[in-house]
């Protein structure tokens, strides 16, 4: 177990991806790394026991048995905007605080989720291809596409994100509207219900943000009511997707196209999408810039230096 100076409270990375916040860390903590032990048993009869705070990266899952044997931690820091890995209502219960880094990286987000309809609907990224594959005829400019101007969106989420990607949207002139289960201050006109939402589009974004009740929202009919000539866009959650209705219906024409930069299970096997047309697919990148990330490892800076210094914390969960 490492050794804990008075002064330095014990603090638990949870993923590997968050290694290279460990030399921020250790001037004011003692840092303990998750991955270290295979064998959580092994880690819970050691440091574990001693844990203040976990840093943590929201969409990874922490379970009630791993955090209820932590008898000293205090809060969940997540340097990511979302926390669909933790069940903040068990956490809140049992006197644990999560922080996240809400809107930070919304504009990244949202320029990325633009490029991801334009590379999709006007078909850059096959262009790419076919040209590179040296399938260029001139038959490829008698087979024009839509443009985006007068097309119809519809946003899944009218968050932080998805507004920014409605904002963006109206600089091409497109429709936008969108649907949640909440009603929400704006003038954008909102949908009668999701599936109303997607009958109604050109183009679905989806934006909101997971939990329990809306794991694989846009399933089956949805998928359908969005169509043949309608594209799907995810830079939200893999979840909230039924990923195999999703492929088979781009195997079989009942959608179009679809563009995603999140998974249901990351990485996501290369395999699973061989075969799969008109698709656009990113590595879970959109929140990740070199503007976002600091702005959002800071963020999770402070709410740790508050925590321990007994301030309100900077950015809660539902704060």
């Amino acid at each position: 177990m490492p050794q804990t100076p008075a002064d330095k409270p014990l603090i638990v990375l949870s993923h590997e991806m968050l290694l290279s916040l460990q030399p921020l860390l250790e001037g004011a903590y003692t840092v303990c790394r998750l991955w270290d032990y295979p064998d959580a048993l092994a880690f819970l009869d050691g440091p574990g026991r001693g844990v203040r705070a976990i840093v943590h990266a929201g969409e990874m899952v922490l379970t009630r048995d791993m955090l209820e044997q932590m008898p000293q931690l205090g809060l969940i820091a997540c340097v990511s905007v979302g926390y669909d890995g933790i069940d903040v209502p068990w956490c809140k219960a049992h006197d644990i605080s999560v922080t996240h880094s809400t809107g930070l990286n919304a504009g990244d987000v949202a320029d990325h989720a633009v490029g991801l309809i334009l590379a999709a609907w006007r078909g850059i990224v096959e262009g790419d291809q076919r040209l590179r594959a040296g399938h260029w005829t001139h038959a490829e400019r008698m087979a024009p596409r839509h443009g985006l101007k007068g097309r119809k969106v519809g946003i899944v989420g009218l968050g932080h994100i998805g507004e920014a990607v409605a904002r963006r949207l109206d600089a091409f002139e497109m429709k936008v509207a969108w649907w949640a289960p909440r009603p929400k201050d704006t003038d954008r006109p909102r949908a009668d219900s999701l599936l109303a939402l997607a009958r109604d589009s050109d183009v679905l974004v989806v934006c909101a943000r997971p939990d329990a009740a809306n794991h694989h929202m846009i399933d089956k009919a949805v998928i359908e009511a969005l169509g043949p000539q309608g594209l799907l866009v995810n830079v939200a959650r893999g979840s909230l997707v039924d990923e195999d209705a999703l492929i088979a219906a781009l195997k079989d024409g009942r959608l179009g196209m679809a563009a995603l930069d999140v998974f249901e299970q990351e990485p996501t096997p290369a395999a699973r999408w061989v075969g799969v047309p008109h698709t656009v697919l990113t590595p879970h990148t959109a929140g990740a810039t070199l503007d976002s990330i600091p702005a959002m490892v800071g963020m999770t800076l402070e709410n740790l230096r508050r925590f321990f210094h007994g301030e309100p914390l900077a950015s809660p969960v539902g704060g």
